[in-house]
């Protein structure tokens, strides 16, 4: 029997230097990845990154086996069977070609139910035509049956294999060299060269456990002389701490020579749990190591130390993992939020990358989160910053590499995914708390070019009463493109005109990058001059001479190296004397991977085992090097080849401390690259996407991601940065976009405008109208952010993160939620005027109307009307949102009447809280110079509890609007704080909601009873 893939393949409109970037979407499974091929993908190209199902020769003949493993079988058949009777050298593919790159708009199994029709699948027409040819690969025929391989006689089952050869370039002969077992199969992406059973890597116990303050410690020696990549350690040490009730540490290191480490301050109690919610082992034969959930028994981690390597350049642990319900890793463009664990690799480095499938882009976060068959969860970081990557596998199981470091892990037991979150940012650092302007509407672009057409901009967002609170400065504001100027004839006027947006209400934030120019006459300027002088350059190997590279400014660029103290010094002197300059409000900083325009800087790597080492994981094109500085560049903390994922995170802390001292108010930084703890210092973007209508769904899962990374402060480019968007999909952006927690419209030099006043007077209606309703809602999300900042949370979540148990919800990401209590579901594909959205068991409330949705939902799909000047938004049952009537700035709605959104659940229960401040002084949490009020509602009656009365500014602040929806029956009477509300300052509509119009003190109780 020989295997068909089904593909579909998009010519891209234009070719890179190394070959044409396609997208080829497996239609049997509604993914689409980005290959770089030479033309067309040949044999020799082929490595798959998700799972694919198959159509063969014995079914491609049968209608109802084409209908059973593929969503498009009238597109299929005739393809499938011209193919296969041309069908050469044993082996053939199906390849289906398009020319345009529009994408399916359904994922698996809901795609199936559906039966996507051809217009569904893309509203413009195409036309697919076939292209067979052989899948000829080293070691047989790809489409070969392995059960005819003599080879495979005993071998390890195929989901349970581990590779042997994660480099390129995989045969036989190599394989068995190593010790390892070659054996082909039909399995995508599955390794032929894995390890053996019995395999001659791995180690062993070493003596016995020696106990220590924390916890405890082994040795571990190496099983053989055989090594993997050379150089390999032994004795290793496994140090186990148990750190508090559910957070455990174990680290491998090399005992004899300190290596680096991350220097990510984690708080360590330095004495062993009094209890703990885990049980850690090395089981009786000692061969393998374990992590066990007490209460259920579930192995949480289970690592056979046969598949430990530890040698200088070359670290390699596995585990299993309880379900294939894993979520995380970063920073890369993931096709869902719940991962698929077929043979999948992702790289993580921080690379100048625009999103594409499975490419590492701009930061690193080795964290993921797991749900257990039962519900419960637990998450996992690897604490290192080398270049390292992470393979999934069906076994279900996880296989880290990284060229350098120790293996340092910490393990969060949750049980649920918020306490999970909850424990990873106490552990790595809370959330900042943004100020409250900066949760308002920004507006941005590279490419104005002049301030001339910056304030007809800005007028026509006015003339259109567009709330609108923040606007950015791009690169093209600067002189030249050199950092801490701005252009004085472009824009002339400029700190002028900053002072009349402040006196409107607005903030602003100016961008700046991380190199400097070193070629201006000497003298003329100051930033280089002064860098020189203190001395604050990455430096080439030698330690001593400034790498030079190149980037945006004219001629070449050093970089400052921001793990050293006197750059941090010369940072904040820069960015102080800049702010008598430019009156900013807050800071962006951008391409701070560090992106430089070459491989490398002048005059290139050096040939050696830093710039080249023996294993590179699986990052794009295979170098350490390419758009940065060679591994080998000396920086404060060591070699850029540890340090260089470091190098956002350690520009972001004192970005935002000098940004605080500056302006003396709350800091706003964004950064474009992160690290593990980059949320306690600074909100993000994800980055270059494009104006297509996929990126809209990407946009999703990222959000999703940066709030299990810690970062909830986070968005991306509404309406897409690169390429023209057009009407809809900018329409349909800025509704989705509205609901980001950073909420941002931003393109690139050279693409048409696309701020929400362009399109003209109907679009810009449509897009005021929803930026209204975040604007009214705008203190619920500030509470959700308050909540980060204390206690950790999430504030942007999944269906899975409050519906853990039904298990519909762990592969949704087309859809969201604000805190629990908030969903989005936003429209994701062209000419859609209706949304499937999935309710979970709950009482659902229609936001716009407020009726309670048909309970024939919960536990299923259902079809909700989504015209084009609307996104379909719900409220769960059980929750109160606080509200507050919206204005074009948040400097005027922050002066506006608060209302209560009581959304009851099935019992009649509700509760929510609402906190206060006056939104951008630091620290007034510390200082608790706020307000914070408790509301719950219970058996017709609303209470309030005040926590705290300790901001003054909310003394004048009234509630006008009491919204109560879910009441079973009509009230009699109605009595606020003791006196009942008279027939006209209510009104209750036979749907079960309640209005009471109210004017009650912010600060004041609220003691409502119905009867």
């Amino acid at each position: 029997m020989h295997a068909c893939r089904i593909w579909d393949y998009s010519p891209p409109s234009s070719k890179t230097p190394n070959g044409e970037w396609v997208y080829i979407q497996d239609l049997s499974r509604g993914f689409v990845y980005l290959w770089r091929v030479p033309v067309l993908p040949g044999p020799a190209d082929f490595h798959l990154y998700s799972e694919v199902r198959y159509v063969t020769k014995d079914n491609v003949k049968s209608e109802e086996a084409l209908n059973t493993t593929n969503p498009l079988p009238h597109l299929v058949k005739e393809v499938g069977r011209s193919c296969l009777s041309q069908e050469q050298a044993g082996c053939s593919a199906i390849i289906l070609v398009r020319r345009i790159t529009c994408v399916s708009p359904q994922i698996g199994e809901k795609a199936q139910q559906k039966r996507i029709t051809k217009e569904e699948v893309c509203i413009v027409g195409y036309y697919l035509t076939e292209l067979c040819f052989p899948l000829q690969v080293a070691g047989g025929c790809l489409g070969s049956d392995p059960a005819l391989d003599p080879q495979c006689s005993g071998a390890v089952a195929v989901q349970k294999r581990i590779n042997c050869h994660p480099q390129p370039g995989a045969s036989r002969e190599a394989c068995e060299a190593r010790g390892c077992t070659w054996c082909a199969t039909d399995v995508p992406n599955a390794p032929w060269c894995f390890f053996p059973k019995d395999s001659p890597y791995g180690y062993s116990l070493a003596g016995s456990t020696e106990k220590t303050a924390t916890g405890w410690r082994v040795t571990l020696s190496k099983h053989q002389a055989l090594s993997l990549f050379g150089d390999d350690i032994s004795p290793v040490t496994l140090e186990v701490e148990f750190q508090t009730r559910d957070r455990l540490r174990f680290r491998l290191y090399d005992p004899n020579r300190q290596r680096f480490e991350v220097p990510l301050k984690i708080d360590s109690p330095g004495v062993t749990a009094d209890e703990t919610s885990y049980d850690v082992e090395l089981t009786d034969d000692s061969s393998h190591f374990r992590i066990r959930r007490k209460s259920t028994s579930t192995v949480l981690w289970d690592s056979p130390l046969s598949d430990l390597i530890f040698s200088n350049q070359y670290l390699q642990i596995t585990t299993t993992v309880p379900s294939t319900s894993v979520y995380g890793f970063g920073e890369h463009e993931h096709p869902s939020f719940k991962h698929s664990m077929d043979f999948v690799t992702y790289g993580m480095f921080s690379r100048d990358q625009a999103p594409e499938p499975f490419a590492n882009l701009y930061g690193v976060h080795p964290f993921y989160l797991c749900v257990e068959a039962d519900s419960n969860a637990h998450g996992v970081l690897l604490l290192n910053s080398n270049a390292q990557d992470v393979s999934l596998s069906p076994n279900p199981s996880l296989t880290f590499r990284t060229i350098g470091g120790i293996l340092d892990f910490y393990v969060f037991l949750g049980p649920t995914p918020e306490n999970v979150i909850q424990q990873y940012t106490e552990a790595i650092g809370r959330p900042h708390m943004p100020a409250y302007w900066s949760l308002g509407f920004h507006l941005s672009r590279w490419g104005y070019g002049s301030i001339d057409v910056l304030k007809r901009t800005v007028d026509r967002m006015h003339y259109y009463d567009i709330p609108y609170d923040v606007q950015h400065f791009d690169i093209d504001y600067m002189e030249r493109r050199l950092d801490f100027t701005y252009d004085k004839v472009n824009y002339a006027g400029l700190p002028q005109y900053l002072q009349q947006l402040k006196k409107e209400g607005m903030h602003n934030v100016v961008i700046l990058d991380p190199f400097i120019t070193k070629d201006e006459e000497p003298g003329t300027y100051r930033p280089y001059d002064l860098g020189e002088e203190m001395g604050v350059w990455v430096n080439n190997s030698d330690g001593i001479t400034p790498a030079v590279g190149k980037a945006l400014p004219p001629g070449d660029s050093v970089f400052p190296d921001y793990t050293n103290p006197r750059t941090v010094e010369w940072w904040t002197q820069m960015c102080l004397e800049f702010k008598d300059v430019l009156d900013y409000d807050g800071i962006w900083i951008d391409m701070n991977e560090p992106s430089n325009f070459l491989e490398g800087q002048y005059p290139g790597c050096a040939v050696n085992n830093i710039n080249n080492p023996p294993y590179i994981p699986s990052v794009s094109n295979h170098s350490l090097a390419l758009k940065t500085l060679c591994p080998d560049s000396k920086t404060y903390l060591g070699e850029h080849y540890n340090t260089h994922s470091l190098f956002g995170w350690s520009q972001t802390a004192p970005t935002f401390n000098v940004v605080q001292q500056a302006t003396g108010k709350r800091a706003f930084v964004l950064t474009r690259s992160t690290f593990v703890g980059s949320g306690k210092y600074g909100g993000h973007w994800l980055g270059d996407n494009f104006s297509r209508w996929k990126d809209m769904h990407q946009s999703i899962i990222g959000i999703l991601e940066f709030n299990l990374f810690g970062i909830p402060f986070v968005g991306a480019d509404i309406c897409g940065f690169n390429e023209n968007t057009d009407y809809e999909l900018c329409l349909r952006w800025m509704q989705l976009g509205s609901f980001y927690p950073f909420a941002r419209n931003h393109n690139s030099e050279g693409n048409s405008a696309q701020d929400p006043a362009v399109f003209g007077r109907k679009f810009a209606k449509i897009a005021r109208a929803t930026l209204r309703i975040r604007y009214s809602l705008l203190p619920y999300l500030y509470t959700l952010f308050f909540e980060s900042h204390v206690h950790g949370n999430t504030v942007v979540r999944s269906l899975m993160h409050e519906f853990t148990s039904d298990q519909q919800t762990h592969g949704i990401d087309t859809a969201f939620l604000w805190g629990p209590a908030f969903m989005i579901a936003p429209v994701l594909q062209e000419a859609t005027r209706s949304v499937d959205v999935y309710f979970p068991e709950a009482q659902w409330f229609d936001y716009y109307t407020g009726h309670k949705l048909p309970s024939t939902w919960n536990k299923n799909y259902a079809t909700v009307p989504a015209p084009l000047s609307k996104i379909p938004l719900f409220i769960r049952g059980g929750y109160i949102l606080p509200e507050q009537a919206p204005a074009t700035t948040t400097t005027k709605s922050r002066l506006n009447p608060f209302g209560l959104i009581i959304a009851l659940d099935e019992q009649g229960k509700a509760s929510g809280s609402l906190f206060w401040d006056d939104g951008d002084s630091i620290d007034t949490i510390e200082k608790e110079s706020y307000f914070l009020a408790k509301y719950t509602y219970s058996k017709g009656h609303l209470k309030t509890e005040i926590l705290k009365n300790g901001y003054r500014g909310a003394d004048s602040l009234e509630f006008k609007r009491i919204t109560i929806l879910g009441l079973k029956r009509r009230p009699y009477v109605v009595a606020l704080n003791g006196r009942a509300i008279r027939g006209y300052a209510s009104s209750y509509e036979l749907s079960g909601k309640l209005t009471l119009w109210i004017s009650t003190p912010l600060t004041q109780e609220l003691n409502l009873v119905i009867y």
